[in-house]
């Protein structure tokens, strides 16, 4: 299985090489969702969009409350990272964003019959930070995979993603400009 999205973040020059070296094409950022979402599958939008805002802010406690305890991150690799603790610690160093920052969006989200459980997918920019890095920028795309406790709370439950590759600064704008905020609601 490929590498999740969702990583911790290795040593940015292996983790670079190997993305450098993917050839598949990741999807470019959808222009605009489709509207078609009901209050629930909103719900779990801006719960997304929370998720990704605590990576953004470098807050790993509220990066932390945004996970199932029982949480498998990586969830189609042979081992995935299992647990809100694990999973917090892995991601140390992409919270803290001192060698790569992580930004995504949900484009999708979908319930089905348990309406507990929700699905949500979108495209991930990964940028590196020192001054003058090639590639600067990377593109993947995540899925997770969202449970609403019997507190009323969404919290991940799954997540795992796609390579990402290689990016210009035009992929990246393009990333940025596909971002909506608002939920499109049915």
């Amino acid at each position: 299985m490929r590498t999740p999205v969702r990583i911790v973040c290795l040593a940015a020059a292996s983790w670079w090489a190997v993305a450098a070296a993917q050839t598949p094409s990741v999807p470019a950022p959808a222009p605009a969702p489709p509207a078609v979402l009901d209050a629930d599958e909103c719900a779990v939008w801006a719960r997304e969009l929370s998720f990704a805002r605590s990576v953004a802010e470098h807050d790993a406690e509220a990066f932390a409350e945004h996970l199932h305890p029982q949480a498998a991150f990586g969830a189609g690799s042979p081992q995935p990272t299992r647990g809100r603790d694990q999973i917090a610690r892995r991601w140390v160093g992409l919270i803290e964003g001192k060698q790569t920052l992580l930004r995504w969006y949900p484009t999708r989200v979908t319930i089905g019959g348990a309406r507990d459980v929700a699905w949500s997918t979108g495209p991930a920019l990964y940028q590196r930070v020192q001054p003058g890095a090639q590639p600067r920028y990377a593109l993947g795309a995540f899925q997770s995979v969202w449970h609403r406790g019997g507190d009323g709370v969404w919290r991940v439950l799954f997540d795992d993603g796609q390579t990402p590759r290689p990016a210009s600064e035009a992929e990246a704008m393009a990333f940025q400009n596909g971002r909506r905020e608002a939920c499109p609601k049915r």
